[in-house]
C-alpha cells in the first residue's frame, strides 16, 4: 500500500485549493497538509511540495460554488481562521462532497462540519468587528488609511464592505500583525505584501503620501510585492 503523504503548499488560499486539485487529479492518500513554514514530516510520510497554479484553483472554486454557496463560505472563512491543522479538515470535508453513493463515509464527518462551521463563524464575527472598529485618515495624497491588527486573516473580506462605504475614493487597509494590506485604487483591490514601521502607521497622515510610501517600500525590498491573491473570490464568498 503506498505510504501516505504530506502536502506543503505555500500558505495561501490558492495554493490550499490547487494541493486539493492535485490530491483528487493523482489520487494521493494524505495523512496532513502543511503550509511550507510549518513543515513537519510525519515519521513514516513522504513530503510533496505543490506549486500554486490559479487556474486548478478558479476549477476547484468554481466546482464547490457550483455544489453549494454555504459551502464554499464556510470552506474560505474557516481556512482565514489560521487554526491549526484546519487544512486537512477541509480537505476532508471537499472530499465528502464528492464521495461516491457507495464509498465509505469519513469517519467523524459530523465533528469535522461542526468544527468547520464554528471556525467560520469566528472569522465572520471577527469580518464584521473590523469594519466597525477600523479608524481611517486621510493621507496628504486623499487615500483613506486604516491600521488593524484582527484575531483573524480577515482583509480579504472587507474591501467590498470598505469600497461601498468611501464609494469613488482610495483606501487602504493595513494588518500590522500579518505585514500586509489591501488596496482600493479605484478600479481594482490588490493585496500588497508590505512592512510598514510604527511611525509609518501612526504617524501624522496628513503630510504621507500613502502611495509613493508604498512604491518605495516596493522597489526598496525584493521581498515585498503585489499579490493579487483571488480578492475577487474573496468578496464574492463575503457576502
Amino acid at each position: 500500500m503506498e505510504n501516505p503523504k504530506v502536502l506543503i503548499y505555500d500558505g495561501s488560499f490558492n495554493g490550499f485549493l490547487t494541493t486539493v486539485f492535485k490530491i483528487f487529479e493523482e489520487k494521493i492518500p494524505v495523512v496532513n497538509i502543511q503550509k511550507n513554514k510549518d513543515l513537519q514530516k510525519g515519521l513514516f510520510s513522504e513530503a510533496i511540495m505543490v506549486f500554486t497554479q490559479m487556474d486548478r484553483a478558479r476549477r476547484v472554486w468554481n466546482s464547490i460554488q457550483n455544489k453549494s454557496n454555504s459551502a464554499i463560505k464556510s470552506i474560505y472563512f474557516a481556512f482565514l481562521s489560521e487554526t491549526k491543522g484546519i487544512e486537512l479538515l477541509l480537505y476532508q470535508y471537499i472530499r465528502s462532497m464528492y464521495a461516491h453513493p457507495n464509498e465509505n463515509p469519513i469517519e467523524g464527518m459530523s465533528e469535522i462540519i461542526l468544527k468547520i462551521q464554528q471556525h467560520s463563524r469566528m472569522v465572520a464575527r471577527e469580518k464584521h468587528r473590523i469594519e466597525a472598529i477600523a479608524n481611517f485618515e486621510i493621507s496628504q495624497d486623499q487615500v483613506y488609511f486604516s491600521n488593524v491588527s484582527p484575531g483573524f486573516d480577515v482583509l480579504p473580506l472587507i474591501s467590498k464592505y470598505f469600497r461601498s462605504k468611501f464609494h469613488g475614493q482610495e483606501f487602504m487597509v493595513y494588518d500590522q500583525k500579518r505585514k500586509y494590506a489591501i488596496y482600493y485604487n479605484l478600479y481594482t483591490v490588490e493585496i500588497i505584501s508590505l512592512e510598514l514601521s510604527v511611525y509609518d502607521c501612526t504617524g501624522d497622515l496628513s503630510h504621507t503620501n500613502i502611495k509613493q510610501l508604498i512604491n518605495n517600500k516596493l522597489h526598496s525590498h525584493s521581498r515585498y510585492s503585489r499579490k493579487p491573491e483571488m480578492a475577487d473570490m474573496g468578496e464574492k464568498a463575503a457576502v
